[in-house]
């Protein structure tokens, strides 16, 4: 739809919809004839009222959140809610953390300064993180204040496809790259949180959808901002929100139920997941990183085997007309973040690139 787009694969702040930047962009000096951009106008305006509080309808329709689940929009991204889980939720000070990435691992070790005893229940860094840990491989404490993971590991290309059982424990779950994704039971989670730059809109915030007994008990010294209670009873607007972003994520929630919602794009994922990681599945060329019963349908990882031909890859691919598919540096390689706005023809171009860069090296 927008001419001269690059397929761009990064895994974050990553691609949003032509149909969002389409409308953003013919809104962008006068928004719905209030003579202003959003970027513009005030916050407590009455247009601004409806724009984000369109924005928590439409979240709570798309996710199907039940009514005992606050729907919060704070700063700080999903980084600044390490710090602020433990601030608000904590009671005994304990708590589990299951490490199967660096961003859990960051969060593990953030909450380690508010918390008296946080413990890794378990992690799979011995392998490198090629896998989610098993039930059986995990010891949780049942007297935990909570239980965090983090769902999708975007650096690592993994995922838990089936949630750890934490019995009465509240499980808190980093959804930063792969909410939005697919239809999540939301009643099986204490806390839900992500930051918004992957599916949801452009960098700014962190979406936390927290169950209403975790609210209103946070630690003494938990700043206001990030008190989920205050920011409840304010409608997240303590302070100044970031207002283009939480606008962006308004139209990109109805973008999603303009196309089927939620299960539509589960479809649209797992066939685009599919066709990548049956073509790396079907030769000997590339190597898929993550174990199979555990890989990403969001960011797919896989190298050659050979550093040099790996930086080769990457720079052929940029004069393909292809960005951002270098792997982190944690895990070397190449990385395809396949996020809901990657079209499947992206992908699609993607195989036929990577088959070409195999034939010409052979």
């Amino acid at each position: 739809m927008i001419e001269n787009r690059v397929y761009n694969f990064s895994a974050g702040p990553s691609i949003l919809p032509d149909e969002v930047l389409l409308s953003a962009r013919e809104n962008l000096l006068n928004y719905e004839g209030s003579g202003m951009s959003v970027m513009e106008m005030s916050h407590r305006s009455k247009v601004y009222d409806k724009i984000i509080n369109d924005a928590f309808d439409h979240l709570r329709k798309v996710m199907s959140i039940p009514d005992n689940y606050k729907i919060l929009f704070l700063q700080g991204g999903a980084t600044g809610m390490f710090a602020a889980i433990p601030l608000n939720i904590s009671k005994t000070g304990v708590a589990d953390y299951i490490i199967t990435g660096n961003f859990a691992n960051n969060a593990y070790k953030e909450a380690k300064k508010y918390m008296k005893d946080v413990r890794v229940a378990g992690s799979t860094e011995s392998e490198n993180f090629t896998r989610i840990p098993s039930q059986d491989e995990l010891t949780l404490n049942p007297a935990a204040d909570y239980v965090h993971i983090c769902q999708n590991n975007t650096i690592f290309g993994t995922a838990w496809h089936t949630l750890p059982e934490t019995g009465s424990v509240p499980l808190v779950a980093d959804l930063s790259s792969c909410i939005l994704s697919e239809p999540v039971d939301v009643s099986k989670y204490g806390i839900i949180y992500a930051g918004v730059q992957k599916n949801m809109a452009p960098a700014g915030f962190a979406v936390v959808i927290v169950r209403d007994d975790l609210i209103g008990n946070p630690q003494p010294i938990c700043p206001k901002i990030w008190d989920f209670g205050k920011q409840a009873e304010k409608n997240s607007m303590l302070n100044t929100p970031p207002t283009w972003s939480i606008y962006i994520c308004k139209l990109v929630l109805e973008w999603i139920m303009s196309i089927g919602g939620l299960e539509e794009l589960k479809k649209r994922n797992e066939k685009k997941a599919a066709l990548l990681y049956d073509y790396l599945d079907s030769q000997s060329f590339y190597k898929a990183q993550a174990k199979k019963e555990s890989r990403s349908m969001m960011n797919v990882t896989f190298r050659t085997g050979d550093d040099e031909l790996d930086k080769k890859f990457v720079a052929a691919s940029v004069e393909a007309g292809f960005t951002n598919l270098k792997g982190h540096r944690l895990v070397g390689g190449m990385r395809a973040s396949i996020y809901n706005a990657m079209p499947y023809e992206g992908v699609e171009a993607l195989v036929d690139f990577m088959k070409k860069f195999a034939r010409e090296q052979a």
